[in-house]
């Protein structure tokens, strides 16, 4: 199977992978269903896993939308036409988004873009 598009994980600058490391703490049937959004992204483009995106107002990240009794919640940008970068990875537990959680994207993000321009 070839893909098309790539899904990067953010590294910390210590090189450790929090995404990996969220998504290894997931139940085998959670992680399926995040495996199968990021294989139909990775084959199709982010057209096709639109039910299950939604652009988070007010700032430049995305989430990835696990519905049902998980409510898993991947956070990414648009990191080149044909990637996406996975910030963050949570289980919401509440109707809004907390803010914990969007700061720690935040945070990861800047971190990425310091990176990019050293």
């Amino acid at each position: 199977m070839e893909f098309n598009y790539k899904v990067v994980y953010y590294l910390l600058p210590s090189g450790e992978n929090p995404v990996k490391t969220f998504l290894d703490s997931l139940q085998e049937i959670q992680k399926a269903k995040v495996f199968r959004i990021f294989n139909i992204y990775q084959q199709y483009g982010l057209l096709q896993i639109i039910p299950h995106t939604r652009k988070l107002i007010g700032t430049p990240l995305w989430e990835i939308r696990i519905k049902g009794k998980d409510n898993i919640r991947i956070i990414y940008i648009t990191h080149t036409e044909k990637s996406i970068l996975i910030l963050h990875g949570f289980i919401k537990k509440t109707q809004k988004t907390p803010i914990k959680e969007l700061n720690i994207a935040l945070s990861r993000l800047q971190t990425f873009k310091q990176l990019l321009d050293k």
